[in-house]
This record gives C-alpha cells, sequence and structure tokens, in this order.
C-alpha cells in the first residue's frame, strides 16, 4: 500500500432537509467523517474539482420522476468530481492518479478502486476539462439531432453547461446559422463573440416566437432544447419541415411552477414531419472517453472553447454556489475548486 499523510477527517456536505419550495442555505449542513487508509482493493482521493448541475435539485426532491437516486438528510450528497489519489491499496491506481467519479461534496472520497476512473493528465490543458458536459451535448446534438452541413439550429439555454458547448457542437458539425437564448445582454455578447454562435437573443424582450422568426426566417432545422415552457413552444411554431429537437432538459419548470410542461401543437407537429426524442445523460465510459479524444484535439487547435464558471473556496463554498447556479447567475459549467 502506498500513501501520503492523510488528515483525520473529511469535510462534507449534507443535506439538512428537503426543500419544500426554494432551496437555501439552511437546506444544507457541514459534517465531518473519518478519514482512514484504504481497505483493500480501495483508493482515498482527494477530491480537486467538482462540477455542480441544476439536477441535484431534482435529487432533492423524493417525489422526483427522474430515474436516478435522490438524496438523503443527514448524508452527504454526490456529484461529479475529478481528484488525486493519496493513498492507495489497489494494483489498478497508484498515487499520483488523476481520476474522475461522483463522491463530490466532501474533501476526500474513500472506496473500491474500480469505482474511479483514471484520465489522462496530458488530454487535456487541465483537470477540471474532464468536467465539461461535452459527453451530454455531443450526444444530444449529434447523436439525438443528427445536426450537419446547412442546418439552421436552435439551442434554449444556451449559456449552461450543456448548451455552450451544443452550439459549438453545431458549428463544427458546419451548421449554417446558430442561434440561442438566454437572459441578459451580457449573456448574448458572450454567446456571439465568445463562443461563435451567429445570433442570440434575451427570452425576456418580447415573445419567443416574434424573436426566433426574425432570426430564423426560413425556420429551424434543429432544436436542442434545455428549457421546455414557451422556448419549445416558439420553436415548434418556427420549425422548418422535417426539423429534428433533442429535448435535453426542462429548466422552465424544475424548480418549480409547471413552466416545463409546454403545450404540443399536435397538427404543426404532423403537417411538419417534426421529429422530438428525448435523450437521457447517463453516459457509458466508452461514450466519455469518445467525447474526451475529440475534445482534447479540438482544444488544442483552438476549434472550441470550455466556457466555465470558477468558484473558489472548496467544501464551504458549495452551498452558496449552487444557490447561484439555480439563480443563473453564471455562465457556462460552474466549477468548485475543491483543493
Amino acid at each position: 500500500m502506498s500513501t501520503v499523510e492523510l488528515p483525520a477527517v473529511s469535510r462534507e456536505v449534507r443535506l439538512a432537509a428537503y426543500p419544500e419550495g426554494d432551496v437555501t442555505l439552511d437546506h444544507f449542513a457541514f459534517g465531518e467523517s473519518e478519514l482512514s487508509a484504504p481497505g483493500p482493493g480501495e483508493v482515498v482521493v482527494r477530491n480537486d474539482w467538482m462540477t455542480l448541475g441544476s439536477v441535484a435539485r431534482d435529487q432533492m426532491n423524493p417525489a422526483t420522476k427522474l430515474p436516478i437516486p435522490i438524496f438523503q438528510p443527514g448524508v452527504a450528497m454526490w456529484g461529479r468530481t475529478v481528484g488525486t489519489v493519496v493513498a492507495s491499496n489497489s494494483d489498478l491506481l497508484a498515487v499520483g492518479d488523476l481520476v474522475e467519479h461522483f463522491l463530490g461534496w466532501r474533501e476526500y472520497a474513500t472506496g473500491d478502486a474500480h469505482g474511479f476512473f483514471k484520465r489522462d493528465r496530458a488530454l487535456l490543458p487541465g483537470p477540471e476539462y474532464y468536467l465539461s458536459q461535452g459527453p451530454t451535448a455531443w450526444h444530444g446534438m449529434v447523436g439525438t439531432a443528427g445536426v450537419g452541413e446547412g442546418d439552421t439550429v436552435f439551442v434554449s439555454g444556451a449559456t449552461n453547461g450543456v448548451g455552450a458547448l451544443a452550439g459549438q457542437i453545431a458549428k463544427l458539425r458546419g451548421a449554417k446559422r446558430v442561434i440561442g437564448s438566454t437572459g441578459s445582454k451580457e449573456k448574448i455578447d458572450f454567446l456571439v463573440d465568445e463562443l461563435g454562435f451567429d445570433a442570440a437573443f434575451d427570452y425576456h424582450e418580447g415573445p419567443v416566437a416574434e424573436q426566433l422568426a426574425e432570426l430564423a426566417p426560413d425556420g429551424l432545422d434543429v432544436v436542442f432544447d434545455n428549457v421546455g415552457g414557451e422556448q419549445f413552444e416558439a420553436a415548434v411554431q418556427v420549425a422548418a419541415r422535417g426539423a429534428r429537437f433533442a429535448l435535453c432538459g426542462a429548466l422552465a419548470g424544475q424548480h418549480g411552477g409547471d413552466g416545463g410542461s409546454p403545450r404540443l401543437p399536435l397538427m404543426q407537429a404532423i403537417t411538419k414531419d417534426l421529429t422530438l426524442r428525448g435523450f437521457a445523460t447517463l453516459h457509458t465510459p466508452d461514450q466519455i472517453e469518445e467525447w474526451n479524444a475529440r475534445f482534447g484535439p479540438w482544444l488544442a487547435e483552438g476549434r472550441i472553447v470550455f466556457p466555465h464558471t470558477v468558484v473558489e473556496g472548496g467544501t464551504a463554498a458549495l452551498p452558496e454556489a449552487f444557490l447561484g447556479l439555480l439563480e443563473r447567475r453564471y455562465s457556462g459549467t460552474v466549477l468548485v475548486r475543491m483543493s
């Protein structure tokens, strides 16, 4: 067994209680768990970076209909994380190895080595790049919607971690025009000037269907929907014949209310020959490896950027950072530097 000196305890964030409305800091609690040397076949990992996603809000809802485990009050939460092996009692991983895993919301993670996936430090610019939402964006934009040459594409909720990459992937695949929706002038500039979208609009600034029709006078060929609600309904109205919809999320109704449950005008869907397909984001290791193998060269060639917001402060910063995510204060993937 190889190891470095370990602290006596690992600090962690636990769910204090299930929210009945808006999530507040009172719904989180800090705790400590004893940290000891790994048992046979186990490793101890120091968590270096963690990503925050809005799906964690659904995991705080015991009545969620999503096919994912929910958090339990009094127990440490979990999330996607990369870290460094600091103690190993396994032939699979050595001290110093970079690994990706799902035991976030804590300083250190201990477990069977098979639950930690080794990553190549040289493939991407930094370990945090392994926490991009690229596998979801690629699967939805390419595998589900089949984006290609000459397509006019609409990405709703385009400044979140998935949408920001989905729009760039569409351009890399030859899309003629990529349009994004967002919530402020600052974020419009971010989409157009930094990410290469052809156009963007603020969904607060008037009926979405009218704004979309102005920006896509010939209709939409591909819709990557993160939002649902009015934005989905508008996309159906503006869709060209044969348009393909990749349904990724429903942010309009995810945190209370029913805005994510749009009406589908069936006659329009039928007469326009629309394809509407939802897709899950539980990726296989092969899908993740495929994305990383594309992402690394694209980054090196300057053909894509990884839009992300870094929050400092480690475990102590996680609850406030999560509230900021739900309030849409950030752009791109939200990353917390854990160590």
